[in-house]
C-alpha cells in the first residue's frame, strides 16, 4: 500500500512538471513570435515578421514565416510617374517644412520630425545622392538601393504607422523637397540618435539584454521612466 501512494505521488508530480513546462513552452513561444516588442521605437511589422537583427532565425530572410516588415511594393515609385512640378520650389520647401512636424501623415503620433529634428538620426550615408543604399530599407524591406521620395514614403509606412502619399501630389513633392534640403545641410558624424535607444539605468543588463531569441522574456520588460519613448530612432 505504501508502494502504491509513492508510485502515485511521483506520478502527480511528474505530470505536474510537464503541465508547467507546457505552459512554459506556450508562453515562450507567445513572445517570440512577434519577436521584438511594439512600439513608436519599432518598425512596423507584417504578421509573423521577425527583428531584423535578432538571432535565432528571426531574420528578414529566415524560413517559418519571417518576411520583409515593409512591402516593397508600397514605397517603389511605378515607372512613368510623373511626379507633381506644378508649383516654385519655395513654395513645395516652405509646405514641406510644415509637413515634416504634421504627424496626421501617420497613425501612431510621430512625424517626420520626431525623429529628425535638428537633423538627428540621420546615417552618414544620407548625405550621399540619391539613390543610394540605406540600410533601414534594406533591413525591412530588402530595397538595395532607394530614391529620396521612395525613403519619404517608407518612413510614412514605416515608423510612422501610416499610407503612402499619392506619387504625382504635391505633398510628397514638398517633403521630398524639404528633405533634400535637410540633407544639403546635412554634415556626416552629426548623428545624435534621435533620443531613442535606452541609456543609462534604461539600458538592458545582465538577463534582460536580447540573447539568441526575439525578445526578452519575464521579468525583462521596460518599467518606469525607461519604457521606450515614441521616437523611431534607426539612422537612415
Amino acid at each position: 500500500m505504501k508502494t502504491t501512494n509513492t508510485r502515485t505521488h511521483s506520478f502527480n508530480r511528474f505530470a505536474l512538471a510537464a503541465a508547467s513546462s507546457a505552459a512554459i513552452a506556450f508562453s515562450g513561444g507567445l513572445l517570440a513570435a512577434g519577436c521584438a516588442p511594439r512600439s513608436g521605437c519599432k518598425p512596423r511589422m507584417s504578421a509573423g515578421a521577425c527583428g531584423p537583427a535578432a538571432k535565432g532565425g528571426c531574420g528578414p530572410a529566415a524560413k517559418g514565416g519571417c518576411g520583409p516588415m515593409v512591402s516593397p511594393a508600397q514605397v517603389t515609385r511605378p515607372q512613368g510617374t510623373e511626379l507633381y512640378d506644378d508649383a516654385p520650389q519655395a513654395e513645395l520647401v516652405a509646405l514641406g517644412e510644415r509637413l515634416f512636424s504634421e504627424t496626421s501623415l501617420g497613425s501612431n503620433g510621430l512625424s517626420c520630425n520626431t525623429c529628425h529634428a535638428d537633423h538627428a538620426s540621420y546615417a552618414d550615408t544620407f548625405a550621399q545622392p540619391y539613390p543610394h543604399y540605406v540600410k533601414m530599407a534594406d533591413d525591412q524591406a530588402g530595397i538595395k538601393e532607394i530614391h529620396l521620395d521612395e525613403i519619404v514614403q517608407f518612413c510614412l509606412v514605416s515608423p510612422m504607422a501610416g499610407e503612402p502619399l499619392p506619387w504625382d501630389s504635391k505633398e510628397l513633392a514638398a517633403l521630398t523637397a524639404y528633405t533634400k534640403l535637410q540633407q544639403e545641410t546635412f554634415k556626416p558624424g552629426q548623428n545624435r540618435g534621435g533620443g531613442c535607444a535606452p541609456k543609462g539605468a534604461c539600458a538592458p543588463k545582465g538577463a534582460c539584454a536580447p540573447k539568441g531569441g526575439c525578445a526578452p522574456k519575464g521579468g525583462c520588460a521596460p518599467k518606469g521612466g525607461c519604457a521606450p519613448k515614441a521616437s523611431p530612432c534607426a539612422p537612415h
